[in-house]
């Protein structure tokens, strides 16, 4: 499959930060993210600049060794959790991780449009198309899939300096859940 991917602007980084990591899986393997390597295998888009930005393929490649092992860890401690992942953009953690219950993926309509055309979603693993700002906590209850009290946990990568002011704001987000942030 050759398929044309067009994005500008912010929702372009999701094309950059999913292509980081599949490059540093199939080159030098400080992580390993096949489905990374899948999703960009099938995308016919230019990713020349993404390969001069090498500061931002290290943020990249750091910020997801160390949030792997903090969700790898938590989910060892807490099998069967419930994990959202705010602001999920093309982030294939779900797909590296074991232990958990069920995994969603939220994130913006528009963003949420792109993830299901290349990341088709089934099983234990849902898509949330909304706002972090939005009530997502009700979405999640309602779904079929029953959630302890409080949240499990929940993750965001690109979103907390704008999104939560405080960590007070943080804590009322999720209830009293458990956050992995970077």
């Amino acid at each position: 499959m050759d398929e044309k991917i067009t994005l500008s602007g912010v929702p372009e980084t999701m094309l950059q930060t999913i292509y980081a990591r599949a490059k540093e899986s199939k080159d030098r393997g400080a992580i390993h993210d096949k489905k990374a390597e899948e999703i960009i295998g099938k995308l016919n888009y230019d990713f020349s600049l993404a390969d001069k930005d090498a500061p931002m393929h290290s943020g990249v490649i750091a910020r997801t060794i160390v949030l792997d092992k903090l969700v790898s860890e938590y989910l060892a401690k807490n099998p069967g959790a419930t994990v959202v992942n705010i602001a999920c953009g093309l982030d294939t953690r779900c797909y590296r991780m074991t232990g958990f219950k069920h995994w969603y993926n939220l994130d913006l309509p528009e963003t949420i449009a792109v993830r299901e055309k290349l990341l088709p979603e089934s099983g234990n693993i849902t898509q949330i198309a909304m706002s972090a700002m939005d009530d997502w906590g009700k979405m999640v209850e309602e779904s079929r899939t029953p959630v302890r009290k409080p949240l499990d946990t929940a993750f965001y990568e690109r979103i907390r300096s704008f999104a939560f002011p405080s960590p007070a704001a943080e804590r009322k987000a999720a209830g009293s859940g458990s956050f992995i942030s970077s």
